[in-house]
């Protein structure tokens, strides 16, 4: 049984690494025995798990299958030597966090402050990254995701909202007008995020029907806090998410703009991997991130409260 465990274990490190020589010195092997586990390992199942070629080294679609079953069982492996030993009682080891960008500054980070406080046995890497992240490939524990989730085998809690709108600084308002109705963006400076306006398409709720208007901005970027100084600035207008701007609204730097056109509320979600048996360390950071996520975005649905527009009876 050691010996199938071992060639499973060396099996999944050269197909996340890539190439033998990689997994020999992640493993501490020689890449000789590297390659006789694997060799060994397709001999008895019967089947090629690799495709190797000069260059890389990439599993084949039934190595991709067996990949998953062998990452499940080496996981379910450690978590009852951990449980065994003793450590599943106390969060403890290394905990990896992933975020966007702007969610991580306003939010995580502080999070992840006040629960290294609490536990001094574990420590965090928090991978700030505005980009979907494979949990599994890239040795994710828990992810902050923003938006509605594709179907997956991702365990989701939603722990709260936030809220698209559409802000502008008082003083380019006082200059170019208010508008009053979506179509009278066409005849204003638009600030084009293009995180939330894919295609330059600003998708909302007018007079109680979904509708999407396609903009032309004067100014575009890929950088949403670029997007709300160049606003805040009197640039013109731009499409932000409300703990973006909630400083900027509250401050008076700036003004939602048709806030009763703002699409429905966006859900906030922690996901982590499936796994018979969750680790301490993440169950943890679950349990703290759920309660003060809930505050803190409920906090910034209430900034400017009678400028933004009420829940709609399908969010409440």
């Amino acid at each position: 049984m050691t010996d199938r465990l071992q060639a499973m274990e060396v099996f999944v490190a050269v197909a996340e690494a890539g190439g033998f020589a990689r997994a020999a010195a992640r493993l501490h092997l020689s890449p000789p025995a590297v390659t006789r586990a694997v060799a060994g390992l397709e001999e008895r199942l019967g089947v090629r798990l690799l495709n190797r070629t000069t260059r890389s080294v990439q599993p084949t679609e039934a190595g991709l299958r067996f990949l998953d079953s062998a990452r499940a069982v080496l996981a379910q492996l450690d978590a009852a030597e951990r449980e065994a030993a003793g450590e599943m009682a106390m969060p403890a080891g290394q905990l990896t966090v992933s975020s966007s960008v702007s969610f991580g500054r306003h939010a995580v980070a502080p999070l992840v402050a006040e629960f290294l406080a609490a536990h001094p046995r574990v420590s965090v890497t928090l991978l700030m990254l505005d980009r979907m992240v494979n949990l599994v490939d890239e040795g994710v524990d828990i992810a902050v995701r923003i938006g509605d989730l594709p179907d997956s085998t991702l365990v989701a809690r939603q722990v709260g909202r936030v809220q698209r709108l559409l802000v502008a600084s008082p003083a380019y308002l006082a200059r170019r007008g208010t508008p009053r109705a979506p179509a009278e963006l066409r005849l204003h400076d638009i600030i084009g995020f293009t995180g939330l306006m894919p295609n330059r398409e600003w998708r909302h709720v007018w007079e109680g029907r979904p509708a999407t208007l396609r903009l032309a901005p004067r100014f575009e970027l890929n950088d949403p806090a670029a997007s709300l100084a160049a606003a805040e600035a009197g640039h013109g207008i731009t499409l932000t998410l409300c703990y973006m701007a909630a400083g900027a609204i509250n401050a008076g730097r700036l003004v939602p703009v048709l806030a009763e056109a703002a699409p429905p509320h966006v859900p906030v979600q922690l996901v982590h991997p499936q796994a018979r048996l969750v680790a301490p360390k993440v169950r943890a950071f679950m349990e703290l991130a759920a309660r003060r996520l809930r505050e803190r975005l409920a906090g910034d649905l209430a900034i400017h409260a009678s400028a933004l527009p009420p829940l709609r009876a399908a969010e409440e």
